[in-house]
């Protein structure tokens, strides 16, 4: 358990990684509207923020070649699970099913992330735990706004689950990789593989890649397609990915993952300030929702903390 210094700053860097995160639908509609296929924006956001971060990340390496040598394995796996595996089958689940079905099956990932804590690791969730985690899970819901009770394409279904496990991979690899490893050089390496891995499938026909270069509609402006490209490359990759593996490293990967969730909050707040889409008041209640269930959870946290530090203190030797 982190210092609550510490903590304070983990919590602070995961909700700007939520913040940037929720960014990358209001710069990706303005493309993908102009005739851009969503995993051609996928490969183009984050291979072009692994070119941003490559110099930076050979400069944190100084001296410490043995670091990423031992890395390689994880990198790759949090490459092809947290980035290509979670956004490819997201991306292939709204091609069957509402895109907020998908977004609610892709953050049943952060179940997992619970479930694999206690089942590989033997960290049972607490009581605040899964009370946080149930209000969580019906706070998205409302954000999302979820309507229709139509039969789910089971294709769509697995593509979504697919997508869950990707998400909460992402929060366990970046939670368990190497301290000694930087942050900057695991975002890097990890976002390389996952555009790299993009870019073949959709070189054999797996996945779509089109692209057009030529004026889009962004926030209500007519703009360059490099607008849309540098605020999802710098903000929506870059920051995002950075910040959110920096506050994993601190908080845990149950903690930051239920931080993440905030993220839907903020893009429904992002798309009001600049789309106009208002959020209706059920959404508003979902995100206070949110709010309390990672509030709960980090509750749980501190507590937790607080038992370990006074059971120190009681097997600590008397003075005499």
């Amino acid at each position: 358990m982190p210092p609550r210094s510490t903590a304070g700053t983990g919590l602070a860097l995961a909700l700007l990684s939520a913040v940037t995160f929720a960014t990358s639908g209001t710069f990706a509609r303005s493309l993908i509207e102009a005739g851009w296929s969503a995993e051609a924006v996928v490969v183009a956001r984050v291979g072009l923020a692994a070119l941003v971060l490559a110099v930076p990340a050979v400069l944190a390496l100084r001296g410490r070649a043995g670091v990423l040598r031992r890395n390689l394995g994880p990198v790759a796996v949090f490459g092809l699970l947290g980035v290509a595996t979670a956004q490819a089958c997201f991306f292939n689940a709204v091609r069957y099913l509402p895109v907020g079905v998908a977004l609610m099956l892709e953050y049943l990932g952060i179940i997992l992330v619970v479930g694999w804590l206690w089942l590989v690791h033997g960290q049972r969730p607490r009581r605040l735990t899964v009370v946080g985690s149930l209000a969580a899970l019906v706070g998205l819901g409302l954000v999302l706004d979820l309507t229709g009770a139509g039969r789910l394409d089971p294709v769509g279904v697995l593509w979504g689950i697919g997508a869950a496990v990707g998400l909460a991979g992402y929060f366990v690899l970046a939670a368990r990789v190497d301290a000694d490893l930087p942050s900057v050089t695991m975002a890097s390496g990890g976002m390389a593989v996952g555009a790299a891995v993009l870019a073949l499938l959709g070189l054999i026909g797996v996945l779509p890649l089109r692209a057009t270069f030529g004026a889009v509609d962004f926030a209500g402006q007519r703009t360059s397609w490099l607008v849309p490209i540098a605020g999802l490359s710098l903000i929506a990759a870059v920051v995002a990915y950075l910040t959110g593996i920096a506050a994993t490293r601190i908080l845990g990967a149950r903690l930051s993952s239920f931080v993440g969730l905030t993220e839907v909050m903020f893009a429904v707040l992002i798309a009001w300030l600049l789309l106009g889409e208002l959020p209706v008041p059920v959404q508003l209640a979902g995100g206070a929702l949110i709010v309390a269930g990672v509030a709960l959870v980090r509750l749980d946290e501190l507590r937790e903390g607080r038992t370990e530090r006074a059971a120190e203190r009681t097997d600590e030797p008397a003075l005499t």
